[in-house]
């Protein structure tokens, strides 16, 4: 080949070459990956979310949380493993999702304006109002124009839902005035309330809800807005596969009645709250429970030791000489034939009440159809502790027959009233019941089982660090595998591995 013919050669592979890297079709080029592409590619999703007692926190059985649980599934559903890195302060959160840093926000956050206009949000998966917070005893304010007074110090977080809300009034209000803080987060700030280093605070219903089981002293001062929207967060992008993904996910979840069973897991118990009860049990986890912990712990077996003192709190208040005019006794209150059939001879030996009470317990979890998930079944069996095998089960085929899920507690625990009622306990097999008092009782539990938990984490109580390593500095986490039979509300009904890494 002479070299002018191989110059002529050279010449028209270079102009196709240079033609195909033009071309949207050509191969030479790899195009950008989208979103969801690069999350399957790399076989990780990594969620960005905010620390605290809703979205995310460790504890003593691992990870837990709503954004959590929601995020294992989703992770599940794109065939990955999920990688959660909380944060502490909400001011890391988009920035990290702008970098691409973290792939999707799920930290229990409102839809705003300015936040849909930089970035997607998912479909909303519960809603909650803005309202300001007092200590009780103290000045209240009871309207904007109040708050506007200045009568005590008010502070919120930097950036937040409730800033944008703040900043609306003040056109309104020109003296309002407050602290915007972007190093603190909202359970900081309540519990700066609770002890009277801060007068005021905006948060969350749902949040100071919760938050109430451990710091009672907390009060809703007036709402600010009416329900607003709680959602994921993805960033804006010309691919929108991830974000139709997600629409699909929270679609699947809310037909299938799988979000609701986790929103009751999580909150279905702050429906309502008593202020004296609330003081009462927070001085008996302090004086009473330290005392009695021990014999919980060893006789728990499978169960959650702090579901196990919930429980006995509701029966006894942790009185192991308790009696009731019925004849039940002890500090879990068993009846003489109930005792019998779990081998204890002294319901007021404290050891011997404990331990059967367990086994007790277990008697009945074990009856419950297995058609219910793991994590409610202790919910039915309480139910049936408290007014029997028959009327749980009677409530059940009564949400059933009025199109209600029967294995769903959410579902459930709205028919157990109407076994007082003549036009619905006549359709049943066993006829009357006091359903109204298993629903009190079952729910009194729950929320004395979660302020033992919220109690432990103010108190930083060591936590179980199995599956928790450090790597470069940073926590690893290993998602708890599901083991059978365990029942405690921290833990997931089917958990994804994963790993975490606490953003500072």
């Amino acid at each position: 080949m002479n070299s002018h013919s191989f110059s002529i050669r050279f010449k028209t592979l270079l102009l196709v070459t240079l033609a195909c890297l033009g071309l949207s079709g050509c191969k030479w080029q790899s195009q950008p990956q989208d979103d969801l592409e690069r999350i399957r590619e790399s076989g990780v999703l990594r969620v960005g979310t905010l620390n605290n007692q809703l979205s995310y926190y460790i504890g003593s059985d691992g990870p837990t949380g709503l954004d959590y649980e929601l995020a294992q599934r989703f992770a599940k559903k794109l065939g990955v493993k999920l990688e959660m890195q909380p944060m502490f302060t909400l001011s890391g959160l988009f920035p990290a999702l702008k970098r691409h840093d973290v792939d999707i926000i799920a930290a229990g956050l409102t839809i705003t304006p300015d936040r849909i206009e930089a970035f997607k949000a998912a479909p909303a998966y519960y809603f909650a109002s803005q309202v300001v917070v007092y200590k009780k005893g103290n000045w209240r304010p009871r309207k904007p124009s109040d708050l506007a007074l200045n009568k005590g110090s008010l502070k919120i977080v930097k950036g937040s839902s409730h800033e944008k809300r703040l900043l609306q009034l003040k056109e309104l209000y020109p003296d309002l005035a407050w602290e915007a803080s972007d190093d603190t987060d909202s359970d900081e700030l309540l519990r700066l309330v609770a002890t009277g280093e801060l007068d005021f605070t905006v948060a969350d219903s749902v949040d100071v809800a919760l938050l109430q089981r451990i710091h009672p002293d907390i009060a809703i001062a007036m709402e600010l807005t009416e329900d607003e929207p709680i959602a994921w967060f993805v960033n804006q992008s010309p691919n929108d596969s991830l974000y139709a993904l997600l629409i699909e996910f929270f679609g699947d979840i809310q037909q299938s009645g799988e979000l609701a069973n986790l929103e009751e897991k999580y909150f279905g118990h702050v429906d309502s709250f008593d202020y004296v009860d609330t003081r009462a049990f927070l001085r008996a986890i302090e004086k009473k429970l330290p005392r009695w912990e021990a014999l919980f712990k060893q006789y728990s077996n499978e169960f959650d030791w702090r579901l196990l003192a919930a429980l006995s709190y509701q029966e006894s208040h942790w009185n192991p000489r308790a009696v009731s005019p019925t004849g039940v006794r002890g500090m879990m209150m068993l009846t003489l034939p109930t005792a019998k059939s779990v081998g204890v001879n002294n319901r007021l030996d404290p050891e011997q009440s404990i331990r059967g009470g367990s086994a007790y317990l277990r008697k009945m979890i074990a009856r419950v159809p297995d058609s219910i998930e793991e994590h409610e079944k202790v919910w039915f069996a309480l139910a049936s502790y408290n007014v029997g095998f028959g009327h749980m089960m009677d409530a059940r085929r009564l949400t059933k027959k009025q199109g209600g899920n029967p294995d769903a507690w959410s579902d459930v625990k709205q028919r157990l009233p109407l076994l007082r009622q003549r036009k619905y306990y006549s359709q049943t097999r066993y006829g009357y019941a006091r359903g109204d008092e298993a629903l009190n009782y079952v729910e009194n539990i729950r929320r004395y089982y979660q302020s033992i938990i919220g109690y432990e984490q103010a108190h930083s109580q060591p936590v179980n660090d199995e599956g928790v390593a450090n790597v470069d500095g940073l926590q690893i986490i290993q998602a708890p595998q599901k083991q059978a039979g365990v029942l405690s509300e921290g833990v997931a009904a089917e958990p994804v591995s994963s790993n975490g890494k606490p953003a500072q």
